[in-house]
């Protein structure tokens, strides 16, 4: 099947396990998150850069009193977790539970992971697969790089990246919420332009590599990479204030790379939309009808 030279403009997708192509003009992306807020989608530059680089910074989308009542809550999840009933001590638990589909992560993952087939008003169509609290004092965090390649990695490797004209694939990617100010070269993520599509290992000898790059930001951004970027922890260099941070993986929904589980009980006080990104790795009947 050659598509005529009348064919609209717009990537070309194959159906699942069909004869055709997917309209992805037509493609029934959720508008709205669990809490009924309006998604917010990438911009083309923000498209672009990620594309590009392999992650993207989206600083201060957080309001100050979220940002206020999210870190009180990461205190006593890391300091006095027997404070919290057992299903509350998660990086998905209280007032962190909405940075989950949060609307920019619901706009961003409808671009770049949500599979056309399994995907609904009422259902998301990629699944988080991962949370964990990051807490560094001054001093702390080893220099350890890891992942790159994406575009080369084998078959049913979650860490790849696939693109054609128009769009793009990014496999198991990572949002991280900095709940305090990250300075420049202060212990925020390291990262490598472009090492997500790169053929060739990196030639990075230490931590004072030209090649890394990372960044400054307010408390309340979010840091979006692909896995199948090259990254590396950076010691915290403050001690004024310690790096809270939320990192969280998101995947296909016929995919996983991290074996973890939200607490049942959590699970089961979220909303039924919300429920929809914990559901079952597989393809075939994988769309949760609204009840």
């Amino acid at each position: 099947m050659v598509p005529s030279n009348d064919s609209p403009s717009h990537p070309l997708l194959f159906e699942q396990s069909r004869h055709g192509f997917i309209d992805v003009e037509t493609i029934n992306l959720p508008r709205r998150t669990a809490s009924g807020e309006p998604v917010t989608d990438p911009t083309l530059e923000q498209k672009y850069l990620f594309d590009t680089q392999g992650w993207l910074l989206v600083p201060g989308l957080l309001q100050a009193d979220e940002v206020d009542e999210m870190r009180e809550y990461c205190r006593r999840l890391h300091h006095e977790p027997e404070s919290l009933p057992e299903a509350q001590r998660s990086a998905i638990a209280g007032p962190l539970e909405r940075l989950t589909d949060h609307p920019f992560i619901v706009g961003f993952m409808n671009e770049f992971l949500a599979h056309p087939d399994l995907t609904s008003q009422d259902c998301y169509g990629f699944r988080m697969e991962s949370t964990s609290l990051c807490v560094r004092r001054e001093g702390e965090g080893i220099y350890v790089p890891h992942n790159g390649s994406g575009l080369w990695r084998m078959p049913g490797d979650s860490h790849h990246y696939r693109c054609v004209p128009g769009k793009a694939r990014s496999g198991l990617t990572c949002a991280v919420w900095e709940l305090n100010e990250v300075e420049h070269d202060g212990g925020g993520t390291l990262l490598i332009n472009g090492s997500h599509k790169s053929p060739f290992l990196p030639p990075v000898y230490g931590r004072n590599s030209p090649l890394w790059s990372t960044y400054a930001c307010p408390a309340g951004s979010l840091l979006l990479f692909c896995e199948g970027t090259t990254h590396s922890t950076s010691t915290w260099q403050s001690a004024e204030r310690d790096r809270i941070a939320i990192f969280s993986r998101y995947n296909y929904v016929n995919s996983k790379w991290h074996k973890w589980q939200p607490h049942p009980d959590l699970l089961a006080a979220m909303p039924p939309k919300r429920q929809t990104l914990f559901r079952p790795v597989h393809v075939e009947g994988n769309l949760v009808e609204a009840i």
